[in-house]
């Protein structure tokens, strides 16, 4: 519904003004440009300026490198920092993920939704149970990333644009803070710090190349090399 009455704004603004100028036709074909463009997706459980963080949506620039475009905040995740650990525990996951078109379910209850496909590999070889994790909609989570029904309907298309633009899978990386150094140093003694410590691997691999690794488990750890 939303799109249609997208649709319905545009023509009615088309009818009230003047034929459009150069600059703003180039500006409407590098805005759907960007919409079609790869997308890479990165949450953050929590950041210094948000208790409940934010979802990332980053875009392949002409330069082979991604750009962060959009930043929507997270309405609501559950649990503590830390992975998702077993089925019930009502923990949101950490780790490396990806989604497909078949992820995708616009008849969600909460909304509209798509699955981040935990237990990944790495969950699997950790014993790590559960199901059914995703990001949707409703503001209300037990174990998913829950955003504002607006935010989710934003989201949703711009993912369902990608995978009609060819892209095959959009990997989702999740990370409970930003990774720097000194948030990490100061989680020493938690129990999650070996775990966090494999987790900043890739975290430091996008942010010096800023291209997503491809990820792969090796000795029930993630390892990250380059994507072709």
């Amino acid at each position: 519904m939303f799109r249609i009455l997208i649709g319905f704004c545009v023509l009615v603004l088309s009818a009230c003004q003047p034929s459009a100028t150069a600059a703003t036709q180039r500006a409407a074909a590098e805005t759907r440009s960007a919409m079609t463009s790869e997308l890479f997706i990165r949450i953050i459980k929590t950041t210094p300026q948000r208790d409940k963080g934010v979802l990332q949506m980053w875009r392949r620039g002409e330069d082979g490198r991604f750009h962060l475009g959009r930043t929507f905040d997270i309405c609501t995740w559950s649990g503590a920092l830390g992975p998702k650990l077993k089925d019930g525990d009502g923990q949101s996951p950490e780790g490396f993920y990806y989604i497909t078109p078949a992820s995708l379910n616009p008849n969600s209850s909460y909304h509209l939704s798509f699955n981040l496909g935990f237990p990944n590999a790495y969950d699997r070889a950790h014993g790590r149970t559960g199901s059914f994790l995703m990001v949707h909609g409703d503001c209300v989570s037990i174990g998913c990333y829950a955003m504002t029904d607006d935010g989710i309907e934003e989201i949703y298309a711009e993912v369902e644009a990608a995978f009609t633009g060819g892209q095959s899978i959009i990997r989702v990386h999740i990370f409970p803070f930003e990774m720097t150094e000194d948030a990490l140093a100061a989680q020493a003694g938690s129990p999650n710090y070996t775990f966090w410590e494999n987790l900043k691997e890739g975290w430091n691999w996008f942010e010096n190349a800023r291209i997503p690794p491809n990820v792969t488990v090796v000795d029930k750890s993630y390892r990250f090399e380059g994507l072709e």
